[in-house]
């Protein structure tokens, strides 16, 4: 797996190959009302930009009318000032009418990159999510949503509109005052950029450090707050605030220094813009007393640069937030990159379900090279049959549902369902063919109801009261206030666990697929509700090929067939009363487990 993106200062720069990705976006193929936007609002910009330069000709006809002292010119200075009036709020006018007809390209386009994301995200293996913190995963994607908005708005109405205003103030200095002007105008916008960016670049890395301290400290309140309950068990409230206080102090050193870096770009860039006006307005000063320019023509040069400023005065704002922009949005793309460990091969057919057998044929598999953990596992379960899965902690009992499920793929070996490789079918068809009740329920933050629904997609109100009956949890929902609208709060913890696991039931029952895995379902449970909940489970169990997986031997003592699993190799297999003959691991564990049973109970 590629690594993370960390935003560190000492990264390259992302260059702009991020927005170059993100342009087709901008350019939806198949979407000509969106094209026919953008078309438009680059119209707008172009007639903003004419009807802003049109401003200081008024404004300089209308000086130089009053200047003239003639009766019959005050009414057409009058008439100028109109003009210019009118000319500033054509430009308010035409840039709005601009943001209102592009508005809908950018949404849409950040909505399908968002959508992108988040499908690619729920495309990576358990491995991707496994390794990374949900809160900076969510922050990366937040920031490089949010930069697309504003690098598109920089881009296209600061930055494009800015070069032309420049152009067509060069060209106009050309002509009304000479080479001198032109030269002196670039060598200020020259200086301008080139100090701009030298110390924008420095407070980027500031920037990226601060990205990475925020960064760090929601991932650290969001762990924080997923373990609550960790925290309480032992009292750490004061050493996780404590943690989360020394992030957040980092981040505000780092948010300190930013904004004094910024107090020296904005005294930089005025006293920059301020030498510019100074010597253009005293060479224009010069040139009327000399005769050569008029009064209109010093107040031309004024409102020219003054318009021009207004936007340079930006640049180190708008050069920052581009290029933090671009890092932020290369950190997304660097998650669109992550290449999804398990794909369907190409071609891949969907799984077509018969009697349900399962088969595990020699599976090798590793999570890490060096350690292996599943080592030539073989066995079969017939159609309608239930196999148990016992063995020590860290046999792979709980490997082998991952397996079957495909979140990862084998190192070694196969896995048949009817006589068809899982590899070679469609995931899709796969997990719908197969349910699951885990030892840990988590639950959305949503309705016992849609919790129960979310076995199946469309399902109805019929169908779900008809699960939570299967699961022996229906009249306990109608006894709640709200029904199957009460919410079971975050991960679901208004519920007890076993109020937890019938949900869980209900779920698969809804989902009724024809294989069914049972991953220790009851061991986190008191020992009255595991009886109640084992009954459910094996009028849930009838009628499909089941893998259950147990820690207590007592809960599998029916299983057609037990294997046992040691240091991830098949130690022993057989019936519950077959593997007590023997006398091996199992008797052994078996026993154990009894007089552990009947100490409590004394």
């Amino acid at each position: 797996m590629p690594p993370e993106y960390s935003s560190s200062p000492d990264d390259p720069a992302p260059g702009w190959a991020p927005l170059r990705r993100f342009l087709p976006y901008l350019w939806p193929a198949g979407q000509p009302a969106l094209r026919r936007r953008v078309v438009i609002s680059l119209l707008l910009v172009l007639v903003a930009k004419a009807t802003t330069l049109l401003m200081p000709f008024a404004y300089k006809g209308a000086i130089d009318r009053m200047a003239a002292g003639m009766e019959p010119a005050v009414s057409l200075a009058v008439a100028l000032v109109v003009a210019y009036a009118g000319a500033r709020f054509g430009g308010v006018l035409f840039d709005n009418l601009r943001n209102g007809v592009f508005e809908r390209v950018g949404q849409d386009a950040t909505r399908r990159l968002s959508d992108d994301v988040f499908r690619h995200l729920h495309g990576l293996s358990l491995r991707f999510h496994l390794e990374r913190r949900t809160g900076a995963v969510t922050k990366m994607i937040e920031r490089g949503t949010k930069s697309i908005d504003t690098m598109l708005y920089f881009l296209l109405f600061n930055i494009a509109p800015t070069i032309i205003e420049l152009i067509a103030v060069l060209a106009i200095f050309w002509v009304k005052f000479g080479i001198g002007m032109v030269v002196a105008t670039l060598v200020m916008v020259v200086a301008y950029i080139a100090f701009t960016r030298v110390v924008t670049d420095w407070r980027t890395k500031l920037r990226e450090e601060m990205n990475d301290l925020d960064t760090g400290a929601v991932a650290r309140a969001v762990d924080s707050l997923l373990n609550f309950e960790t925290v309480k068990y032992f009292n750490a409230e004061e050493r996780e605030a404590a943690r989360y206080g020394r992030a957040v102090a980092r981040y505000a050193d780092a948010a300190v220094k930013n904004e004094t870096s910024l107090a020296w770009l904005n005294v930089g860039q005025s006293l920059i813009t301020n030498l510019m006006m100074a010597g253009a307005m005293g060479y224009t000063v010069w040139g009327w007393s000399a005769g050569r320019f008029t009064t209109g023509d010093v107040v031309l040069v004024n409102t020219l640069l003054a318009q021009l400023f207004r936007p340079l005065d930006l640049l180190g704002m708008v050069y920052r937030n581009v290029r933090q922009g671009l890092v932020d949005m290369a950190a997304m793309f660097g998650l669109v990159d992550t290449p999804a460990e398990v794909v369907d091969t190409p071609g891949a057919p969907p799984l077509a379900v018969g009697p349900a057998t399962v088969r595990f044929e020699d599976v090798h598999f590793a999570y890490d090279a060096a350690r292996p953990i599943l080592k030539g596992i073989d066995f079969e379960i017939p159609a309608g049959g239930t196999l148990a899965v016992v063995g020590p902690s860290g046999a792979g009992k709980s490997t082998l549902a991952r397996l079957l499920y495909r979140f990862y793929d084998l190192t070694g070996g196969r896995i048949l369902i009817d006589g068809q490789d899982i590899s070679q079918v469609t995931q899709e068809s796969l997990r719908a063919a197969i349910g699951i009740v885990p030892q840990d329920t988590v639950l959305f933050n949503d309705t016992i109801g849609y919790n129960i629904g979310y076995g199946r997609a469309g399902a109805g109100q019929d169908e779900i009261e008809a699960a939570a009956r299967g699961a022996a949890i229906h009249g306990f929902i109608e006894s709640l206030p709200h029904g199957y609208a009460a919410q079971v709060g975050e991960r679901g913890l208004k519920l007890s666990g076993g109020e937890k696991q019938r949900v869980a039931i209900a779920r698969t029952l809804l989902k009724n697929p024809p294989i069914l895995i049972l991953d220790e379902a009851t061991s986190a449970l008191d020992s009255r509700t595991e009886a109640d909940i084992q009954t459910t489970l094996k009028a849930v169990e009838r009628g499909r090929t089941t893998i259950v997986i147990a820690h207590r031997l007592s809960t599998i003592a029916d299983a057609d067939e037990i294997v046992v699993l040691e240091a991830g190799r098949v130690a022993e297999r057989g019936t519950h009363a077959a593997l007590l003959r023997r006398d091996g691991l199992y008797a052994e564990m078996w026993h154990r487990q009894q007089a552990e049973a009947e100490m409590e109970a004394a």
